[in-house]
């Protein structure tokens, strides 16, 4: 094969391998964009008036003023958006997605914030 022909075959497949870079790096921005929410979060886990539940989930803990439930409602709608979309093009049930999603919010998370456990005790990572 002459090295023209090479150059030619290498360029007719940079298009593809430049298509499926970028839908690779669009299936990753879902789950990023959730995380990054979540990062919102970071002020009220410190201060232990939210927590972060063993289904990847937030929660409030005990009385939290009503924009802190407010925000927690709002990450948690975007996390099970994110969670529903990776479930499907999985097919396996959202739940187990999310405990997933779990390990790697608390892994990102700061030291300090309240986990919930499966069997209902709080922690603290």
């Amino acid at each position: 094969m002459s090295r023209r022909s090479r150059s030619s075959e290498g360029a007719r497949r940079l298009p593809r391998r430049g298509i499926v870079l970028g839908l690779a790096l669009l299936a990753l921005a879902a789950p990023r964009a959730a995380r990054a929410r979540g990062h919102l979060l970071d002020g009220p886990r410190a201060a232990g008036l939210v927590g972060e539940r063993y289904d990847g989930y937030a929660v409030v803990r005990g009385a939290a003023p009503a924009d802190v439930a407010a925000l927690v409602a709002k990450v948690n709608a975007e996390r099970r958006a994110v969670y529903e979309q990776r479930a499907k093009s999985e097919k396996v049930p959202v739940e187990a997605i999310g405990k997933i999603y779990a390990a790697q919010i608390m892994s990102s998370a700061p030291a300090g914030p309240w986990v919930l456990s499966q069997s209902g005790q709080w922690t603290r990572k």
